[in-house]
């Protein structure tokens, strides 16, 4: 499990005004996810036994023993973990705190995606954004150029910090998976990774950042996999409630360039090392942003289902309205969703079949959740929680089969609390292996549990959740509160701010007006295609992709959903474990 270093991620935040009320993507959703990872951690060491080393009665089996613990150690040693999830602690998922960052204007990764032949003109202006944003804001101008949606990006001086230690997260987790399932340790691997980060990405094309996306971190992860560890072929499943429109256009761009690259090669000319080929699919909403509008080539790209013709493999699935528990899991999952990992596996038969060469990936936004705000997911087009549990065990399974278990899910939306606590709970239980005969529980992240949950840790004076005496309270939540206490950096940060900001007119725009709301969309370039050269492949990093409806609520951290005023209706020896939480570097305690 990782999670990107804290007090980088919370620096993006929103300064135009010191109304915050209809800013859904905000520093506090870390929080919220942190209290989710916790609580799904706790109730897996409730439910996997905790194995001791096994008695042997030969030397040479103490020997091997011995080895596979020095192997163990050997790899532990260049992580950083959390002091309270020791290897002493035993267990099912490991947490790192991660310091990575990638600096946007040399990353060969993020240059490769967002960078351009002869001049990275996008990156370079991102940098110059955010380092004027305060002077704009100060003067009364907006740090957002013309040409972009004012109402779906906000930067500050510290979106730089969050920007690069969000992608530097992804791709450091791109390292520790195909480090260690490559490597001849007699150990298992660490094969999968859940990365906690923010902003999100999967709205932002090469050179159009929107919804809250300034870098694509999960393309920027693939592009870092191909050029540093030879990934030649890369599945990314999206589960967002909004269409990743920027990964899609950035996947097209890439399918192209390698489709002309082959056909250049079959014609003839002096053999050239082809580029990756890209799998895309989504399950979104699509009378959500980008295409609530009905701009007809938002809702085209949104609609697509191409697969090898020209070299694409994309697939979009919409979401429906389900009517039960039984409606979703036994006609809309099985008969429709589930497509999304069929044309997967269509894809990589049709280019090899199984290999070392292939990585996996999921967008994973929290915000399609049933507990999501009502003004955010205002055509009911909604899965219930446990979806995110289920779709991480269907995806586990592909992983399994066709890329060595290697895969990586990287946080995207999600914004009422409830949502990301429920989402999070579910899908980390979800890329954790148990063992045989013994199930996770969806009733984990049932109501009453999410109530008792939320109550305890509530944020309280000093900006963490007091810890009850001993027995109080339910062994989970005890156990959850601990976990929590170790990982989340919230009590270390403030949301006053050192240099006074004043107001502004501009705000980020009220979702609860329904569509006559809207802001202008983004320029027309977010729709380009201009190919991508492999020479500028290179290894990035990862951002979240935030969905670009806003939900217009002031509701502090661990609350309930907002109503809706939208007019819109409708472990024998310790073995590492299969997955893995990247943190930021545990805070330093705050001075009283």
């Amino acid at each position: 499990m990782a999670l990107g270093d804290y007090l980088n991620l919370v620096q993006h935040k929103y300064i135009r005004s010191r109304d915050l009320s209809a800013i859904v993507e905000r520093p506090e959703r870390l929080r919220a996810i942190n209290v989710g990872l916790s609580a799904a951690i706790a109730r897996l060491e409730e439910l996997i036994p905790l194995q001791e080393n096994p008695k042997s009665d030969t030397g040479s089996q103490d020997a091997e023993a011995t080895r596979e613990a020095n192997d163990l150690v050997d790899v532990m040693n260049k992580l950083t973990i959390d002091p309270n999830l020791s290897s002493t602690q035993k267990s099912p998922v490991r947490i790192i705190h991660s310091q990575a960052t990638s600096n946007i204007l040399s990353d060969p990764a993020i240059k490769f995606i967002h960078g351009d032949i002869e001049r990275d003109e996008y990156l370079e202006n991102l940098s110059q954004w955010i380092k004027e944003s305060q002077d704009k804001i100060s003067n009364g101008g907006s740090e957002i150029p013309e040409g972009y949606a004012q109402g779906d990006l906000y930067l500050c001086p510290g979106s730089l910090n969050a920007l690069q230690g969000a992608v530097g997260t992804v791709c450091e987790a791109v390292d520790d998976i195909m480090s260690s399932c490559r490597s001849n340790a007699t150990h298992p691997p660490l094969h999968r990774a859940f990365v906690a980060i923010r902003p999100p990405g999967h709205h932002c094309g090469e050179d159009t950042p929107s919804g809250f996306c300034f870098l694509n971190n999960v393309a920027v992860g693939a592009a870092h996999a191909h050029l540093q560890h030879g990934v030649k072929r890369v599945v990314i499943f999206d589960i967002d409630l909004h269409h990743g429109n920027g990964t899609q256009s950035v996947v097209w761009q890439i399918n192209e360039e390698t489709y002309r690259q082959t056909l250049e090669s079959e014609g003839g000319s002096p053999n050239e090392k082809t580029g990756p080929q890209v799998y895309y699919g989504s399950i979104h909403d699509i009378l959500s942003y980008p295409c609530e509008d009905g701009k007809v080539p938002l809702v085209q790209a949104a609609s697509v289902s191409l697969h090898k013709s020209h070299g694409q493999y994309i697939e979009n699935i919409h979401l429906e309205t389900y009517t039960s528990e039984e409606h979703f899991w036994d006609v809309l999952y099985k008969d429709k969703y589930s497509k999304l990992l069929s044309k997967a596996r269509d894809f990589l038969d049709d280019t090899g079949g199984p290999g070392d060469d292939v990585l996996v990936f999921i967008s994973c936004g929290m915000d399609a959740c049933e507990h999501e705000y009502e003004s955010m997911s205002r055509h009911n087009r909604k899965v219930p929680a446990s979806f995110y549990h289920r779709f991480a065990r269907d995806a586990c399974a592909f992983s399994d089969r066709y890329a060595g278990g290697r895969l990586i899910s990287v946080l995207e939306g999600g914004y009422s609390d409830r949502a990301l606590i429920s989402g999070a709970m579910a899908h980390l239980s979800g890329l954790v292996d148990t063992p045989d005969g013994i199930q996770v529980d969806e009733q984990w992240w049932s109501i009453p549990n999410l109530v008792k949950l939320e109550a305890a840790t509530k944020k309280r004076r000093g900006g963490r959740p007091s810890l009850p005496a001993k027995g109080s309270v339910e062994p989970w939540i005890e156990r959850t509160l601990s976990i929590f206490s170790s990982i989340d950096g919230s009590a270390s940060t403030t949301s006053s701010r050192s240099t006074f900001i004043p107001p502004s007119s501009r705000t980020l725009r009220d979702r609860t007006k329904g569509r006559e709301a809207m802001p202008k969309s983004p320029p027309a370039s977010s729709a380009s295609t201009k190919p991508v050269s492999s020479s500028k492949v290179k290894p990035g990093a990862n951002i979240k992709s935030g969905d670009e409806s806003f939900a217009s609520t002031g509701s502090s951290p661990l609350t309930s959903p907002s109503p809706s005023s939208s007019e819109d209706e409708a472990p024998p020896i310790k073995r590492l474990p299969k997955v893995i939480l990247k943190l930021g570097k545990a805070p330093e305690s705050p001075s009283s």
